[in-house]
């Protein structure tokens, strides 16, 4: 009886894992583009990823649906951006922008300019206007589940994503009166 019970307690962690790894696979490059968008350094991007996927693992019980999986990974990845911006170490660090060093981590390739173009921009906007306009249009929400997701109201997560495409609209104009 005992080693039945082993058993299954080893299969059912065994598919667990399994579940895990399918999510951290599905939603991987989505929480780090969104924590990427927030926080705009790759390194503290990384380390938010793994503090949202190891959050995960302690409550992976309480997730009944992938729906609910996927809110919750966007809602921890916000959070966890929001604790490394109030940490005592990021509020004593320089950013890699302010370092000068930004330009040199630039990954657009030379072919896809305008692709790059708009994605800078969405990375110069305000926190505020960065987070609404990413979950937009990177992972089509709508402003009713951003706003539910951010604890925003609804009103003030369409002005947000109106100003932010607003700057960047003004941002862009030169950029694409050249072509």
């Amino acid at each position: 009886m005992k080693d039945l019970h082993k058993r299954e307690e080893t299969a059912r962690l065994q598919d667990q894992n399994e579940y895990l790894t399918y999510l951290v696979e599905t939603y991987g490059d989505m929480v780090y583009r969104l924590a990427l968008a927030r926080v705009r350094n790759p390194h503290d991007a990384e380390d938010i990823v793994q503090q949202v996927f190891l959050k995960l693992v302690k409550n992976i019980d309480r997730l009944e649906t992938e729906e609910h999986v996927k809110a919750w990974l966007i809602k921890v990845t916000v959070n966890e951006g929001k604790s490394l911006f109030s940490s005592a170490w990021k509020r004593h660090t320089a950013s890699i922008e302010e370092s000068g060093e930004a330009d040199e981590l630039s990954l657009e390739p030379q072919d896809i300019r305008e692709t790059s173009d708009i994605l800078q921009a969405v990375f110069r906007l305000p926190e505020r206007y960065r987070v609404v306009v990413h979950l937009y249009y990177y992972h089509d929400l709508s402003t009713e589940e951003i706003a539910k997701l951010l604890g925003r109201s609804n009103h003030t997560v369409r002005s947000q994503l109106s100003r932010g495409r607003e700057k960047m609209r003004r941002d862009l104009k030169e950029v694409f009166e050249d072509v």
